[in-house]
């Protein structure tokens, strides 16, 4: 029997990106300890985990600031393509979609990863050309904090009301749910990244989801 494929869409904190007190500094987990291979060591040999985490990754946004090559939705059919079949695509992402110069609420942010399991239940980069599983997770609260507190202004309340919204889509949808905010807290330093702890406890949670989602 053929591995089962495990697709991580994410952002930073997929890529591993610890807390950062300067932008100059952008310092990343060991890669054993990111969570996506603390994910695959608790599945097991029977299972390839690829970890697709961008920073600064949106859902849906075209980046003003930071450019249109963060859109989460401009690169993954490519994504898709490259790494098919794949039984589950989980997507970590919408901490980005809180930047103040955005302007969205968490109902547009929750609508936004909506889209994006939309394409992806619609695509063809599933087993024998069907579509894979999609689990949605909720990321873990920011807090307004460090050298991000402009960046995020107004945005612990709005990460604090996602998983609610998020929810409610990934019922509409059909597709799997996780809130990230009852696994793991974001490190007071910067507001946003995870440390190693919060990985781990990421990691074995999402094992835990991805083989309920499955039914295995």
């Amino acid at each position: 029997m053929a591995p089962r494929t495990v697709l991580c869409f994410g952002d930073s904190n997929t890529h591993g990106t610890l807390a950062m007190r300067s932008n100059a500094n952008r310092p990343r987990l060991a890669g054993a300890e990111r969570w996506p291979s603390v994910m695959a060591q608790a599945l097991g040999a029977d299972w390839e985990v690829i970890a697709e985490g961008h920073p600064g990754r949106t859902a849906v946004f075209d980046d003003p600031i930071d450019g249109l090559h963060k859109n989460g939705l401009r690169s993954l059919h490519a994504i898709l393509e490259s790494h098919r079949p794949i039984d589950l695509v989980v997507v970590m992402l919408g901490t980005n979609d809180l930047k103040s110069h955005f302007g969205a609420s968490a109902f547009d942010i929750a609508a936004g990863l909506g889209r994006l399991a939309k394409e992806i239940r619609r695509c063809d980069s599933g087993p024998d050309g069907t579509a894979p599983a999609v689990l949605l997770a909720a990321p873990v609260p920011v807090l307004e904090t460090g050298i991000f507190v402009d960046s995020f202004a107004g945005a612990a309340e709005k990460s604090r009301q996602l998983p609610r919204h998020l929810r409610k889509v990934a019922r509409e949808l059909s597709v799997g749910c996780i809130d990230l905010a009852q696994v793991a807290q974001v490190d007071p330093v910067d507001g946003v990244h995870l440390d190693a702890k919060s990985h781990h406890d990421i990691g074995l949670a999402m094992a835990d989801a991805v083989k309920a989602e499955l039914r295995v």
